[in-house]
C-alpha cells in the first residue's frame, strides 16, 4: 500500500510533505522520496529537485535538510517494491529524461512492458525497473509529440494505460501547478483556505490543513493551480463539478496516543472499534439487529444459492472466519476465494449468487477486479 502526498502553496511545503509521509508510515514501505519545484516560491520557471532513500522517512528528512530543499510545489511517496527491488533507483518520484516532469504512482500498470518497448524504440532510456518510469516517459513523449502541456499529455497517456493507478505529476515549466489522476486506487484532494491544495492517498496526511476534500472517482483527472478553482475532468476530457465533502476525521485519531507502535494502538482500540461499529445497529436488551447497508439486499441474501467471499491477505483470513460463522448460523453455502485467483479464471457465477468483497484498505486491485468480474456476470455485490 504505497503512500502519496502532494501540496501546492505560497509557503514552503516540504515539511508538510515529510510529515505526511510519516503519517503514512503505518502502511509500511521499503523506500521513499520527494520531488519539488525549486523555483515555485518565486513563481519563476525552474528545475525540479528530488531526494530518495531506501531507509526510513527520517533518513530522507536528513537528505532534504542537507540539500536545503524548499518549495511551494512538491510531491512525495512511500513505496512497497513491486516492479524491481527496493533501491534508490527504483524509488519514487521518477523523472522524465530531460528532468522536466516528476511523477509518483500507486497501483500496477499491467501493459507497462508493451509501452516500455515502444518508448525504447522512440529513443527513451530507462534507469529503473518500475512501471512508474514508463508512465513519466510516456507523458513526456506525448507532450512533445502532440505539443500539449503535461496535464493534457497525462490524460492522453492514460488512454493507452491498462491497470490501476493513483498518479500525481509536476512539471518544471508550470510552477504552482500539479495534475492528479486515479483509477481503482484512491486519491483525495484537500482544498485549503488560501488557494492552496493538498493531495494524498488517504486523508491522514492532510486533515491538519483542511477539512474540505474531494475524493476523485475512477478515471478522473484533477488540474490544480495555486489560487484558482479546482478543475476536474474525466479521461474523455469532459469537465465535472467537484463534489466537496467535509472531513470528520480528527487529528488526534491519527496519532499513536502514547503507544510505541500504531499496531499496538490498534490492538488496544479493538474493543472500542467493535462497540462503535455496532452502535445503533445492535440492541441486545430488545433483541434486534439492524444492518442498514444490507436491508435492500436482505431477500437476495436469504434466497441466494451461495455466498462467495473474495479477498486477499488478512482480509482472506477474515473471510474464512465469516465462512464458518455464516454456514453455522445461516446454513447457506459459503465459498472463500483468493481475489487474485478469482479474477484470472472463468468462475461459475450467476444471478443467484451474492459476492462479498473484503479489503482492509479499499484499494486492493485484485479484489476490485474480482468485483467487476462478478458484477459483469450478474451477481449481487456487497
Amino acid at each position: 500500500m504505497c503512500g502519496i502526498v502532494g501540496a501546492v502553496s505560497d509557503r514552503n511545503i516540504v515539511p508538510i510533505l515529510v510529515q505526511g509521509l510519516q503519517r503514512l508510515e503505518y502502511r509500511g514501505y521499503d523506500s521513499c522520496g520527494v520531488a519539488i519545484h525549486e523555483a515555485s516560491l518565486k513563481r519563476s520557471v525552474g528545475g525540479l529537485k528530488r531526494a530518495r532513500s531506501t531507509s526510513r522517512v527520517s533518513e530522507l528528512m536528513s537528505q532534504i535538510e542537507t540539500d536545503h530543499l524548499e518549495s511551494g510545489t512538491g510531491i512525495a511517496h512511500t513505496r512497497w517494491a513491486t516492479h524491481g527491488a527496493p533501491t534508490d533507483t527504483n524509488a519514487h518520484p521518477h523523472v522524465s529524461m530531460d528532468g522536466s516532469i516528476a511523477l509518483i504512482h500507486n497501483g500496477i500498470i499491467e501493459n507497462y512492458n508493451a509501452l516500455k518497448q515502444e518508448l525504447i524504440r522512440q529513443g527513451y532510456l530507462f534507469k529503473s525497473e518500475t512501471d512508474t518510469e514508463v508512465l513519466v516517459h510516456l507523458v513526456d513523449f506525448i507532450s512533445k509529440k502532440e505539443n500539449v502541456w503535461f496535464g493534457e499529455a497525462l490524460r492522453l497517456a492514460l488512454l493507452n494505460v491498462v491497470g490501476a493507478y493513483a498518479i500525481v505529476a509536476i512539471s518544471k515549466n508550470f510552477p504552482g501547478q500539479m495534475v492528479a489522476a486515479r483509477k481503482s486506487s484512491p486519491l483525495v484532494v484537500g482544498i485549503g483556505a488560501n488557494g492552496d491544495f493538498y493531495l494524498a492517498s488517504d486523508a491522514t496526511p492532510i486533515v491538519e490543513y483542511t477539512k474540505r476534500v474531494v475524493y476523485l472517482e475512477d478515471e478522473e483527472i484533477a488540474v490544480i493551480k495555486l489560487g484558482e478553482e479546482l478543475k476536474i475532468y474525466n479521461i474523455s476530457d469532459q469537465e465535472k463539478t467537484p463534489y466537496i465533502q467535509q472531513l470528520e476525521l480528527e487529528l488526534e485519531a491519527l496519532e499513536k496516543g502514547g503507544y510505541d507502535h500504531f499496531m499496538l494502538k490498534e490492538i488496544h482500540e479493538q474493543p472500542r472499534s467493535i462497540h462503535d461499529c455496532f452502535r445503533g445497529r445492535l440492541n441486545s436488551s430488545e433483541g434486534w439487529v439492524s444492518l442498514g447497508g444490507l436491508k435492500e439486499y436482505e431477500q437476495k441474501m436469504i434466497q441466494a444459492k451461495r455466498l462467495v467471499i473474495v479477498a486477499c491477505g488478512t482480509s482472506w483470513h477474515a473471510g474464512l472466519v465469516g465462512e464458518y460463522l455464516i454456514e453455522e448460523l445461516a446454513r447457506i453455502n459459503v465459498e472463500v476465494e483468493y481475489a487474485s485467483e478469482f479474477r484470472y479464471r472463468n468462475p461459475i457465477i450467476s444471478e443467484e449468487d451474492v459476492v462479498i468483497a473484503i479489503s482492509q484498505s479499499g484499494e486492493t486491485a485484485d479484489t476490485l477486479a474480482a468485483l467487476e468480474l462478478a458484477k459483469s456476470k450478474g451477481a449481487t455485490i456487497l
